[in-house]
């Protein structure tokens, strides 16, 4: 059976980059991509089968900040047979923070929320002993334990949605690995650095990029955070890929990293967490996912 690799936000970002990379080593895989959108999904397809004809690819339609999306696409995949590497996106980065029709915070839910409930559904899938299965989140060197609070989950009260979303991205990766590693599931944490991107080519405008770019450039020399190209942020991501899952140090964020002449590499560093906090944020992403059911159950029983 060939391996299969889900990975959402496939279409563009870190999560294509990270489909090219991984067909280009192995074609034999059997890569889904799950998307928003269809249609780009489809087109970033043929595109992959066009250079590697002999892969196996998919395509799910999947909105993370809906729930409803996230249920159907989790009822489409239950219906293969297993899934042995899940890897997740950038997310969506911004400060400009609004409500979703699920009632939720918007970064808080397509960042980690709707990932969590995917997983909760696809429990089955992922955890097969015979043969250990990878979670791997992507994360970020900005997820700082200042921005975070167990009693404002979501940060719907903050400033920061992003580092917070982020930060419990790392917590839920330390309490999966404590539910779930004797079941043969195992997850990690990777930053791919600082990429320009749609999502961050957003934060300023075009002349100011302009601007600060050969700054950036030199900055590689004495910084290596600044992957700069999707490509490069997938280092981590790839390595990981050929990892043991079960050797892998629960507590470490792995980061892609890029030296002043272009050379990419992978080194890690220590999360600034605690497992008794992963516990209790765990805790409360089950209440959450409890109390939401019940909603969804009530609304399809009033329409």
């Amino acid at each position: 059976m060939r391996k299969v690799v889900l990975i959402t936000g496939a279409s563009s970002g870190v999560g294509l980059a990270l489909c090219r990379r991984l067909l280009k080593e192995d074609d034999g895989l059997h890569l889904c991509l799950a998307c928003r959108n269809l249609s780009k999904a489809e087109a970033v397809r043929a595109s992959l089968l066009a250079s590697h004809p002999d892969a196996e690819v998919t395509t799910v339609q999947v909105d993370v900040s809906s729930l409803s999306s996230v249920f159907r696409a989790s009822k489409e995949l239950k219906e293969r047979k297993a899934i042995h590497v899940f890897s997740t996106a950038e997310g969506l980065l911004t400060q400009n923070d609004k409500i979703t029709a699920d009632g939720l915070q918007e970064v808080f839910e397509t960042n980690i929320f709707g990932h969590f409930i995917l997983i909760r559904e696809l429990e089955s899938l992922l955890c097969h002993s015979d043969s250990p299965s990878q979670l791997i989140w992507t994360s970020s060197r900005n997820a700082r334990k200042s921005n975070f609070s167990l009693e404002d989950i979501q940060h719907s009260k903050g400033q920061e949605p992003y580092s917070s979303s982020k930060y419990a991205i790392d917590l839920l990766s330390v309490a999966l690995n404590r539910k779930f590693n004797q079941r043969g599931l195992y997850s990690s944490v990777v930053c791919p650095g600082t990429m320009l991107t749609n999502l961050t080519y957003g934060i300023l405008s075009p002349f100011m990029w302009m601007l600060i770019m050969p700054m950036i450039w030199l900055l590689r020399f004495f910084a290596n955070a600044f992957t700069l190209t999707p490509y490069n942020g997938t280092e981590a991501l790839v390595w990981l890929f050929h990892q043991k899952p079960e050797s892998l140090n629960p507590l470490v964020k792995y980061l892609s990293a890029t030296t002043g002449f272009g050379s990419n590499y992978v080194t890690s560093k220590k999360m600034d967490l605690d497992e008794d906090t992963a516990e209790k944020c765990y805790q409360n992403l089950l209440e959450l996912e409890k109390h939401v059911r019940v909603t969804i159950k009530k609304t399809d029983n009033q329409s």
